[in-house]
């Protein structure tokens, strides 16, 4: 279960002075994109996804998708280690014209460095990253906090709870709330993991373990 999702967006430069409008953008000559390393978070996993799924709805097949990506990996001056790294990379060590991130970091951008610093920037297409949770029977049985938790679980799915997430840039399930922050939460064109890829299993196996499809594009500067 996933109460939540959020999806991947760019951040600019305030004013955005490249112009980056959508994936393409990323791959152009001169474009600096930073990104999480996809082999040590799921930021980066997911960033790479969505720009492989971006090619193959606009009709590229997997090795057009390869290429698209490649590209867009020879633009990456410095791959980061997670989320965070990213951000301090992009903000605090000032490389790189984008950043491409989750969609609940603008809002923390914009309260840890000050609004107005940074665009968010929402491409036409994107991935859906599920933000799951579940309880753990074993822990539970353990601790006798099978009923807590559950209560906590289904909490999570009330309108309170969904307004809380919203207010904190996290994509929320219920249509109503989604549409009352509809100025955050902006139409993108979304697809699963499952959609393109099967699953988070198979596309770790084709893409991102040793051997596979990430390090055959990218090559460690």
């Amino acid at each position: 279960a996933s109460p939540t999702t959020s999806t991947m967006l760019f951040l600019t430069r305030n004013g955005n002075p490249k112009n980056i409008k959508d994936w393409d953008d990323l791959t152009k000559p001169g474009i600096q994109v930073i990104v999480v390393n996809p082999k040590t978070g799921g930021n980066g996993r997911m960033a790479y996804l969505a720009a492989w799924g971006y090619a193959k709805k606009k009709g590229a097949s997997d090795a057009q998708a390869a290429e698209f990506v490649g590209k867009l990996y020879k633009n990456v001056p410095v791959l980061a280690k997670g989320g965070r790294d990213a951000t301090t990379i992009f903000l605090q060590r000032n490389i790189g014209d984008v950043l491409v991130t989750f969609e609940s970091e603008v809002v923390s951008v914009d309260r840890e460095f000050g609004t107005g610093k940074v665009d968010a920037v929402h491409p036409s297409i994107s991935i859906v990253a599920e933000n799951p949770v579940a309880v753990v029977e074993r822990t539970v049985a353990k601790k006798g906090t099978a009923e807590l938790a559950k209560a906590y679980l289904d909490y999570l799915y009330s309108e309170e709870a969904q307004e809380i997430a919203a207010k904190h840039a996290l994509r929320p399930r219920s249509p109503a709330v989604l549409k009352k922050y509809s100025q955050t939460f902006k139409p993108i064109q979304l697809f699963t993991v499952q959609e393109l890829f099967g699953s988070l299993e198979q596309a770790q196996k084709v893409h991102f373990n040793d051997g596979g499809q990430f390090d055959k594009l990218y090559t460690v500067k």
